[in-house]
């Protein structure tokens, strides 16, 4: 009775398992399409007609989802060149920049807007993260230590900067 009741079962699982992948599929499809559309409106406005700096800004969050770097860069030039911004926002902005800079590995001028970003708010934990970073790829571990520690002092609870405020003593304890 079992052996009539395997392919059954076989053909269960597999239905199931392609369901669940077409599933997957669909969403995804999805998920670029409406990225898609808003770059696609966002670009057309803009070649319009001059824009805000969070439009600039979020074309160029958009261009950094699909790791187009440098024209992610110049936007994030353009929206703060687009006019008031209040500090919090510019320090997105900053921040943006900066991984950009980073992503391309223009290590030393992600770190000058790291700072920027941090400038005009000092206390957001996502550059100091990145600032920390970017201090290791350029072996400053002294620095980026003290910068993952300062990211604890708003945030005790930051799983990145523990995780890797412990690693780096271990490293620069090893290597003093």
């Amino acid at each position: 009775m079992l052996d009539e009741q395997l392919p059954i079962i076989y053909l269960s699982i597999l239905l199931v398992l392609l369901a669940i992948a077409g599933y997957l599929i669909f969403s995804q499809v999805v998920k670029v399409r409406k990225t898609e559309g808003k770059i696609s409106k966002l670009e057309n406005k803009l070649k319009q007609e001059k824009g805000t700096a969070l439009e600039y800004y979020e074309l160029g969050r958009l261009y950094l989802e699909k790791k187009l770097y440098t024209q992610s860069g110049k936007l994030f030039q353009k929206a703060l060149k687009a006019g008031d911004i209040e500090p919090e926002n510019k320090a997105l902005i900053y921040n943006g920049l900066g991984y950009s800079y980073f992503a391309n590995e223009q290590y030393d001028v992600a770190i000058r807007q790291y700072k920027q970003a941090l400038e005009n708010n000092p206390e957001y934990i996502i550059a100091l993260n990145n600032l920390a970073f970017a201090y290791e790829r350029k072996k400053l571990l002294a620095q980026a230590i003290e910068t993952y520690e300062e990211t604890l002092k708003y945030d005790p609870d930051n799983a990145t900067a523990n995780r890797r405020v412990e690693s780096l003593r271990k490293r620069f304890v090893s290597s003093s």
